[in-house]
């Protein structure tokens, strides 16, 4: 018994992590993208992403401010978000030093199972995907709490403590944030809450080492989320861009905010009305980057459609048909290219 467990051992410090390495000479064959698909010039640096301060005293004017960033940009940034400063630098230090750790406290969360959680993986979560892209990740589900906690990674020290109280800040967050939006919207405030927001509350830690040549790699390609809405805490250094009338945005890192971007779920929810923002990532020479995200996703037996009163009426007839969230899922990650329209062609209605 001892020694099949060396041998899987093995098995899994073969996998192969950036982060293991201290230094890259170069990039990898692997890890080139085609020239097409290349960062290519810099991003635009006139265009700003919304920045939206939810301490307003017209928590109704926070709603159209959210709602407008969402039908214009699709992303937009949060501060005075109630999450403690502290909190949240502690989360992202104790994050990239999981990834700092010896490559063998890493290799039990070591996989090639897309299923596994809590899984890290180099490259894109649906598995043995080319061009690989230059990030190290850590997929772990940790809301609820009490439901999750076990599998919060022991070490390094303090970040499963840290976890257990940054968890329910981020979640509660989100969860003010849909209230927001769901006004906006003309719905009920609660109109997001229960199982179409329910689904356990997915984090990941992502770690791009530095590039050699980050002209020829993507730290994430172009895509669109999964979820509802997605919370990413980052910290100094910049990497995220969107897409805005076909021109690459940088979202620079703003002291004490925080980025949240609609995916797939609420464009469809919202009957197009807010649409899913293509991003990507980025990579640097000089310095590693460093992020925590949290993707807020609607339960399984949850039955998603256009909003009635989005969707109601011959002047604005309903875009996209009901389905169940573990059906988008499996056309999601089956589409390898991540484009947009694929992803939601098999949910669109044919006129």
């Amino acid at each position: 018994e001892r020694e099949r467990e060396r041998e899987r051992e093995r098995e899994r410090m073969e996998i192969k992590l950036l982060s293991n390495r201290v230094k890259h000479e170069i990039v990898p064959d692997n890890y080139i993208y085609p020239v097409h698909q290349r960062p290519g010039i810099h991003a635009s640096a006139w265009k700003q992403v919304p920045i939206i301060n939810l301490a307003g005293d017209n928590q109704a004017d926070v709603s159209n401010q959210i709602l407008s960033a969402g039908k214009d940009f699709g992303v937009f940034r949060v501060i005075n978000h109630g999450i403690p400063q502290q909190l949240i630098d502690d989360m992202l230090a104790l994050a990239q030093e999981f990834f700092e750790m010896p490559a063998e406290d890493k290799a039990p969360y070591l996989s090639e199972d897309p299923t596994k959680e809590p899984r890290l993986f180099t490259g894109h979560r649906q598995g043995n995907i080319t061009p690989v892209c230059w990030r190290d990740c850590l997929f772990i589900p940790t809301y609820p709490v009490g439901k999750y906690e076990h599998l919060y990674p022991e070490k390094p020290n303090n970040l499963k403590e840290t976890m257990a109280k940054f968890t329910p800040e981020a979640r509660g967050l989100a969860t003010r944030i849909l209230k927001l939006i769901s006004v906006g919207l003309g719905l009920e405030e609660d109109y997001l809450a229960g199982n179409r927001s329910g689904g356990p509350m997915k984090m990941l830690f992502n770690y791009y080492p530095p590039c050699p040549d980050p002209s020829l790699t993507l730290g994430i390609p172009r895509h669109c989320d999964p979820d509802l809405v997605t919370l990413l805490f980052q910290a100094k250094v910049s990497g995220l861009q969107v897409l805005h009338d076909d021109q690459w945005v940088s979202v620079d890192p703003l002291p004490s905010a925080i980025v949240v971007n609609f995916g797939h779920l609420f464009e469809v929810i919202s009957n197009g009305l807010l649409k899913a923002v293509e991003h990507r990532v980025v990579t640097n020479r000089n310095v590693a980057r460093t992020t925590v995200s949290v993707g807020i996703r609607s339960a399984d037996d949850c039955v998603i459609g256009p909003a009635d009163a989005l969707a109601s009426d011959d002047s604005n007839p309903p875009l996209y048909r009901s389905f169940m969230f573990p059906e988008f899922v499996k056309a999601y990650t089956s589409n390898t290219t991540y484009d947009r329209e694929i992803n939601m062609e098999a949910f669109k209605i044919k006129n």
